[in-house]
């Protein structure tokens, strides 16, 4: 099977790919990846979710709002951030804009007089660090190669991890799983909305394990929601409740991503 990420080779999105597919490859955003698994170019796509200390990413909501696109897996892995440069002399530390704020404190404590570039991967840091002296990266300490690593372990809490969803094409979507999520539109805004549409999981027991809202771009303050659930839409509970909700937007519309399982995967230090 191949699947596309986020690229160059060793981001955090490239091992968390490996463990879904024997061959991946290489996208510059989020948007691009869920779009070449919409046309059927590759079989999985494997994006960014959520960060346990940063939150939702952004560009990943707004992607599958825009996009029909099935959830099949997801994986949960540590993040484990070093400081690598050519040499301890440097101007600039380059990473991700996700890495750069989990690691806000120790460089702010550390190197409070150095410049901070957000690029579009951790790998793209690296590669910048390469190239130029007066630059670190921050990334996986693997990922170094012919850096220095300076610093490991530097991100702000020990317990930094990231949800990645595996993505598939919409017709694989299944309601087999331990977790579902959903994207509402409602369509409408008057008092009492967000209640209509949390309660019919409340009454059922279903909990719901995330909540999001983003912007339509309908208008201002018209809202799309995202929802985990956690429970399988194959669950007369979980169905029932999507099916109330469904009715609340009949003006609008609920995309049901699917039904999946959760995976927790670990990066060696080797690779």
């Amino acid at each position: 099977m191949k699947a596309v990420t986020l690229g160059p080779a060793g981001t955090y999105s490239h091992r968390a790919a490996s463990s879904v597919a024997d061959e991946v490859a290489f996208r510059e955003s989020v948007t691009a990846i869920v779009e070449a698994v919409v046309d059927g170019e590759f079989q999985r796509g494997v994006v960014p979710i959520e960060n346990s200390i940063e939150g939702s990413v952004t560009e990943t909501l707004d992607a599958l709002t825009e996009h029909d696109v099935a959830v099949v897996r997801e994986l949960v892995t540590p993040i484990r951030h070093a400081l690598m440069a050519q040499s301890a002399d440097f101007d600039v530390v380059a990473s991700h804009a996700q890495a750069l704020a989990q690691c806000r404190s120790y460089l702010e404590d550390e190197y409070p007089d150095v410049d901070s570039e957000a690029v579009a991967s951790t790998a793209r840091g690296v590669e910048r660090a390469r190239e130029d002296p007066s630059v670190a990266a921050i990334a996986h300490p693997d990922s170094a190669e012919v850096l220095t690593v300076l610093a490991e372990d530097i991100q702000d809490r020990n317990s930094n991890e990231t949800r990645f969803f595996v993505l598939a094409p919409a017709e694989e979507r299944t309601e087999a799983g331990g977790k579902s999520s959903l994207v509402i539109y409602p369509n409408a805004n008057y008092p009492g909305l967000l209640l209509e549409l949390l309660e019919p999981f409340a009454d059922r027991a279903v909990n719901l394990t995330r909540l999001e809202s983003r912007p339509s771009g309908e208008r201002l303050g018209d809202y799309v929601f995202h929802v985990d659930l956690e429970a399988g839409l194959y669950e007369d509970r979980a169905r029932e409740a999507v099916e109330v909700v469904e009715e609340i937007a009949e003006n609008g519309w609920v995309r049901r991503l699917g039904s999946y399982d959760t995976e927790h995967v670990m990066f060696s230090d080797s690779g």
